[in-house]
């Protein structure tokens, strides 16, 4: 049921005739309260979609009523125009709703520079048709409708003792830190103060969203966005919360991971006995996007000197004569040198586990990418971007 899970949620997905197959391309979600409790974290891009701007400045009061979003078209550098196009979209669904412009948040995702009349009028007449269609099931059409390359709609839901959170998502590729070229939609039962759920959001997308880093390209469109209603009565403990919401946002990350334009490799790599989070974190990302290393395992082949090449390229505290590294279970590097035959490790299975053992400290990190294929050569050469 996706965002629909938790009670007092409604959702659809239309499809507006933005996509030429016809396909969901407009989505919104409602929360019907009692609480209106809003967060929501944005690309870090410097070149923001004129709805993350909107979407920006509507969240400032920390209430939301409802979120738009549209696939087919990202309303990015489409000029005054296109600003003007968000906030019409988010004054037509103010306007059937009964609540204010400035408590709905707008979400756009496709083609960079695409924004006229025609457009405009599909995104708004898409609005007005899902929220005649809002239902309690309808999580899932909504699901559909914010898809653009993706192969499958990705939802999650995490149910604890009396509350739920439900989420959905889409992305496949431009998968990188600052977010990626996702629209995330996250709904709670739960009671939450507003400033707890900044606080919950914040630090599960640090540690999930935000460790996957696909193929080093950071969107001008990525919103996650967090809705609270507190239809459930409930006031969880504030660890719970975050840890569930966490839980939630991984499962929702690995689907992003797993759908990744023409991967044939999902690779998770673990930093182990760093100084610090951060420099776990950036060893990690050094290694997720050299790629030398990325094309080394779409061949199958254990190539660990592209690693330790990978992370001398980085600030944080090893020696490079000391560090051990694993693949699929199999030490390939042993204090910067050769360890067990290439020949013992498998790669053909599509998870890819890599250890990196800094032997430093304490602190360890887990970044999330895929390897370099032909096919993603392929696919970004012939999708206009």
């Amino acid at each position: 049921m996706s965002v629909t899970a938790p009670a007092g949620f409604e959702a659809a997905g239309v499809a507006a005739g933005l996509k030429s197959t016809g396909k969901p391309d407009v989505a919104v979600v409602v929360n019907r309260g009692p609480r209106k409790v809003g967060a929501a974290v944005f690309t870090s891009n410097r070149a923001k979609a004129n709805p993350i701007i909107w979407s920006q400045q509507a969240v400032a009061d920390r209430i939301v009523e409802a979120v738009v979003l549209n696939s087919g078209g990202a309303n990015c550098f489409t000029g005054s125009f296109g600003f003007q196009t968000t906030h019409q979209t988010a004054e037509k669904a103010a306007e059937l709703l009964g609540v204010s412009a400035g408590d709905v948040l707008v979400c756009s995702t496709g083609l960079i520079g695409v924004g006229d009349e025609v457009f405009r009028g599909k995104v708004l007449a898409g609005t007005e048709q899902a929220i005649a269609e809002l239902s309690t099931e309808g999580g899932e059409v909504a699901a559909e409708a914010i898809m653009t390359t993706d192969s499958v709609a990705k939802t999650a839901v995490v149910s604890r003792d009396g509350w739920t959170i439900g989420g959905m998502a889409k992305g496949a590729g431009m998968l990188a830190p600052g977010l990626a070229t996702m629209l995330v939609v996250i709904t709670t039962d739960a009671v939450l103060e507003p400033l707890d759920a900044d606080a919950a959001l914040r630090a599960a997308t640090g540690t999930t969203f935000d460790r996957l880093d696909s193929d080093g390209c950071m969107s001008t469109n990525d919103q996650v966005t967090l809705l609270a209603n507190g239809a459930s009565g409930i006031v969880p403990d504030t660890e719970e919360f975050s840890a569930a919401l966490a839980e939630l946002c991984l499962q929702l990350a690995v689907k992003l991971q797993g759908d990744a334009e023409g991967a044939s490799h999902d690779i998770t790599i673990e930093v182990q006995h760093a100084v610090s989070e951060g420099e776990a974190v950036e060893v990690g990302r050094s290694v997720a996007r050299n790629n030398l290393f990325k094309a080394a395992i779409f061949g199958n082949d254990p190539n660990w000197g592209r690693v330790l090449a990978a992370i001398g390229t980085t600030n944080a505290q090893f020696d490079p004569y000391d560090v051990d590294v694993w693949m699929n279970g199999v030490r390939v590097c042993s204090e910067g040198g050769p360890d067990r035959p290439r020949e013992e490790v498998d790669l053909t299975p599509r998870a890819t586990h890599l250890v990196i053992d800094l032997k430093m400290g304490e602190a360890t990190a887990t970044i999330l990418t895929n390897d370099l294929t032909h096919d993603y050569v392929h696919e970004n050469s012939a999708y206009a971007s």
